[in-house]
């Protein structure tokens, strides 16, 4: 388990150099009291493992934030590293603008990147890279949500070696605003420019958003990976999995539509965020950070591995934890 003395831990991201895991996380200090006030004060760390069971936190953070009135001036939000074909390593993460102080919430989230060749030691690049375009995607001002959603970016090769592809936590303009969610879709030839296009899945599933999204291929199965609990989901798909977490759904192509309808609960909220990476013996592992326990009180820390299995077309968790 990663944890860190003092600091809540929670939304987390992977890369795999063959030789170490690098765990890039969210922390922000216990001491600010209220554990809602940990997103304006969210910070990156960095921990290294051999197994993705111990782990040792690194003293060097990535980077922090970016200068007043910057599109990263409060915080630095949930990402994901790839490796492009110059060998360099780019970590895309959150930038996080809040408009007024605290306790108000309402914030500005665009997609950022850092260029590193060794995942120690990170230059911010320019940006944002990526941002909500109002042709699709909700933006602020446009609706009485809190936000303007654009965060969590995953970004993964294209299957047929055409270019690269960028998942994100994002909400249509259209719909009841309790169920707006959707997985936002830009693309690039080279990592280095983007063009945000039309949402890969439709309003109208049961989601106010579809958060940390993951696309992996699991024993020959795509799998999409998010997140959503009772507090952002419709009332009606509460009722249906109360309690949910993290969230898994089989698609038959990651670039294009995709049915988040047929998503069903992988944890209960005890487990969100999860991510999924392969270990030293080529088996598929779940980590998530553990976020609330039997009274509803925020935890932290980011949980051992699960043996993760696709099995008849539906994510399957070899483990104790239950679904809803």
């Amino acid at each position: 388990m990663l944890t860190l003395g003092g600091s809540w831990v929670w939304d987390f991201w992977l890369a795999d150099d063959g030789e170490t895991f690098h765990a890039f996380f969210l922390h922000a200090p216990t001491s600010l009291g209220d554990e809602l006030r940990r997103h304006r004060a969210a910070r990156i760390g960095h921990a290294v493992s051999g197994d993705l069971v111990s782990w040792t936190v690194l003293d060097e953070a990535p980077f922090g934030t970016g200068p007043d009135g910057s599109f990263d001036a409060t915080a630095t939000w949930t990402g994901s590293v790839v490796r492009g074909d110059d060998g360099l390593w780019r970590m895309f993460y959150t930038g996080s603008r809040f408009l007024d102080d605290e306790p108000a919430m309402a914030n500005i989230e665009t997609v950022g990147v850092a260029v590193s060749s060794d995942l120690v030691r990170w230059e911010k690049r320019p940006g944002p890279v990526t941002a909500a375009d109002p042709r699709w995607y909700e933006t602020w001002g446009a609706s009485g949500w809190k936000e303007e959603a654009w965060r969590d970016p995953w970004v993964f090769p294209d299957p047929d070696g055409l270019g690269w592809h960028m998942l994100v936590t994002a909400r249509s303009k259209d719909g009841a605003l309790d169920d707006r969610g959707v997985i936002g879709h830009a693309v690039s030839a080279d990592l280095e420019t983007w063009e945000v296009r039309p949402p890969l899945s439709a309003p109208g599933a049961g989601f106010a958003h579809l958060e940390v999204p993951q696309v992996e291929l699991v024993d020959g199965r795509w799998l999409l990976l998010f997140s959503s609990s009772n507090d952002s989901m419709t009332a009606e798909h509460i009722r249906s999995h109360p309690g949910a977490g993290t969230w898994a759904v089989t698609v038959p192509d990651p670039t294009r539509s995709m049915d988040i309808a047929g998503a069903r609960p992988l944890t209960d909220h005890s487990l969100y965020s999860g991510r999924t990476i392969r270990d030293r013996d080529g088996l598929w592992k779940l980590l998530a950070f553990h976020n609330s326990d039997g009274s509803g009180a925020f935890v932290g820390g980011i949980s051992d591995p699960i043996d993760l299995d696709v099995v008849d077309g539906r994510a399957v968790l070899r483990h104790d934890v239950p679904a809803s």
